[in-house]
């Protein structure tokens, strides 16, 4: 893990998930798909998440508070001559830390993490209303190259 004195990058455990869940649901689109007030499937999740060793869901913890949080998921394939690729979801900064360069360490992280699982491609995606993301996405080297599609089922 990435660590200075002053902040913590670690797996996140069960404690973590009411700090987790609460910087999922703190903001618009969070708020219409998450809720604190039954953390019964994040549990299971959570579950489902440590039990993978291709997941790696962390929390940024500073002065003993949760901070930040993100999932990296490490995606064995066939296509680029048999690469194997990472996916970051889920990353959250709680309000408070906006603007601290907490974000950035984070990506840092997942990036660094990459690497060492010998990655050869990082990808995420954004949802298209989250313009501010996507220009620090953009800053930190990422290029919106693809178009991405979804099915609710």
């Amino acid at each position: 893990m990435t660590n200075t004195p002053e902040l913590e990058i670690r797996p996140a455990t069960e404690a973590d998930l009411p700090a987790i869940v609460a910087m999922l649901a703190d903001d618009p689109l969070g708020a219409t798909r998450e809720s604190t007030d039954d953390l019964s499937p994040y549990l299971a999740a959570l579950k489902r998440l440590t039990d993978d060793p291709h997941q790696h869901l962390v929390v940024a913890v500073r002065a003993d508070r949760v901070v930040g949080t993100l999932q990296l998921t490490i995606v064995p394939g066939l296509s680029r001559k048999g690469a194997t690729r990472s996916i970051i979801e889920g990353v959250r900064v709680h309000a408070d830390e906006r603007g601290s360069g907490l974000g950035s360490r984070f990506v840092e992280w997942a990036v660094n993490t990459s690497r060492e699982e010998n990655c050869t491609l990082v990808q995420l995606t954004s949802d298209v209303t989250r313009t501010d993301a996507h220009r620090f996405y953009e800053r930190l080297g990422f290029t919106a190259s693809h178009v991405g599609f979804k099915l609710h089922l």
